[in-house]
């Protein structure tokens, strides 16, 4: 990561909710699933907070460098329909070497309705696409 990264850092993403991002397609093969609300489903919503911090992180990335999500504390307060967009707003709370601390707020046209805490790790892509490999060899026994 760039040294310019720092605490404080804003980022506001804007996302209109399709019917797909909505509870009946987090799992299509679940009859629970099926049977619930076409409203903005609280997996796709920590996705796309997550996006919102990746978005802003980006600039401060050096070549090679990904970060993956290590910790998420959400809660999801309001439905919100197909149609709908909603705004993230993501804060850089803390940066502790290559882990990043965020505050997120997510807000449909009418109310909010998630907040978050959210905590990004920095790798090396190369470096962690190998361990997912030796991970792989290993369930195989190779």
């Amino acid at each position: 990561m760039k040294d310019s990264l720092r605490p404080g850092l804003t980022f506001t993403h804007r996302y209109v909710v399709p019917e797909n991002k909505t509870v009946p397609y987090v799992f299509e093969t679940s009859d629970k699933f099926q049977a619930m609300p076409k409203v903005f489903a609280t997996a796709f919503m920590v996705g796309l907070m997550e996006w919102a911090c990746m978005e802003a992180l980006g600039p401060y990335l050096e070549e090679g460098e990904r970060t993956v999500g290590t910790m998420i504390n959400t809660n999801h307060c309001a439905a919100t329909p197909p149609g709908m967009a909603v705004t993230v707003e993501v804060t850089l709370v803390a940066v502790e070497g290559q882990r990043t601390e965020w505050k997120i707020v997510a807000r449909d046209e009418v109310e909010i309705i998630g907040e978050a805490t959210h905590q990004r790790f920095t790798v090396n892509k190369e470096r962690f696409e190998r361990s997912l490999q030796k991970k792989l060899d290993k369930q195989r026994g190779i």
